[in-house]
């Protein structure tokens, strides 16, 4: 491991603002979300915490509010596309935590509730940590390019997280928690970063060089629909997790969990930070610690459902 910096090029510079971006979409998407999800349980008089069901999920897209953040969510996956595809994944996948931030400033105004000392604190050492993590990663990784073995390895354990994850809920399903499909979201949807870079710049490699029936070509297509799967079930989950408290907590669990996974296929698996000094390994630890701690404060905030709060509870056309 050598001592020298790698430093962001221009254009890759240019993945920061617009991850920020995609992270202000994905905290206002979340929060509309959230009002569609307690609207439809309310409405439906159903369990959502077990599990939304085929009844329910045809409501959700019958409310404007759901509806409107979905497309708002579409947008953060754009953003988060175009940044992954411009910046290394250790750099622009962390900024995503920016949207706990927003999200708790929203939900404090939707619920006519004032941020305590408390919650300002954890938002500084969220925003402080984020920005240290943010800064040597832009110093010190670097994008390579993604060898054939290092795909295989990450499908392995894809399809391990899959499989261990959908066990839990075939198994415990009426029994989880909103914690168990924070957790399984922020897993998946960590995958799905990951993979969504490897899909950028292979089908970009495609277009250059045609497409045939070779290993790497294959390889390409079930990274695809690992992404798919993935995508799908963290969105199953993530839309669940939603009935069970106020979107800042279901935010604050991707936030933290979503960022660790992605960040640690970068480093371990793909060698981003392979050049990286070794200062950088303590300033990762450190930042990435200032972080969490951030979040899990800002998580532990007991702001009661937004959708409550504004008398969501009784069906409206919203």
């Amino acid at each position: 491991m050598t001592s020298e910096l790698v430093s962001l090029s221009p254009m890759q510079s240019l993945g920061i603002p617009i991850a920020l971006v995609g992270a202000i979409f994905l905290a206002l998407g979340a929060e509309l979300q959230h009002r569609g999800v307690n609207k439809v349980d309310a409405a439906t008089s159903g369990n959502a915490k077990s599990g939304l069901s085929i009844r329910q999920l045809i409501a959700l897209l019958r409310r404007p509010s759901w509806v409107i953040g979905s497309l708002m969510l579409t947008l953060a996956i754009i953003f988060q596309l175009v940044s992954l595809y411009l910046a290394p994944l250790t750099v622009v996948q962390p900024l995503g935590a920016i949207a706990l931030v927003i999200t708790a400033i929203v939900n404090a105004r939707v619920t006519k509730t004032k941020l305590t000392a408390p919650t300002i604190r954890a938002i500084a050492f969220c925003v402080g940590g984020i920005g240290l993590f943010v800064t040597a990663a832009a110093l010190t990784t670097s994008t390579l390019p993604i060898s054939d073995k290092q795909l295989v390895i990450v499908l392995i354990i894809l399809a391990v997280v899959l499989l261990i994850v959908t066990t839990v809920f075939i198994r415990f399903r009426t029994r989880a928690t909103a914690i168990f499909y924070i957790i399984g979201a922020g897993v998946l949807f960590g995958f799905v970063a990951t993979l969504a870079k490897v899909v950028i710049e292979r089908v970009q490699t495609l277009f250059i060089g045609g497409f045939h029936i070779a290993q790497g070509d294959w390889l390409t297509l079930l990274c695809f629909g690992g992404l798919i799967t993935a995508g799908l079930a963290g969105t199953y989950f993530v839309q669940t997790a939603y009935s069970s408290g106020p979107p800042d907590l279901v935010v604050a669990g991707l936030t933290v969990i979503d960022p660790m996974v992605g960040v640690t296929i970068g480093i371990v698996v793909l060698g981003e930070a392979a050049s990286a000094p070794w200062w950088a390994t303590i300033v990762f630890v450190v930042a990435g610690g200032l972080a969490v701690y951030g979040v899990f404060q800002l998580s532990r905030r007991t702001t009661p459902p937004a959708a409550d709060a504004v008398g969501d509870a009784t069906p409206s056309p919203a």
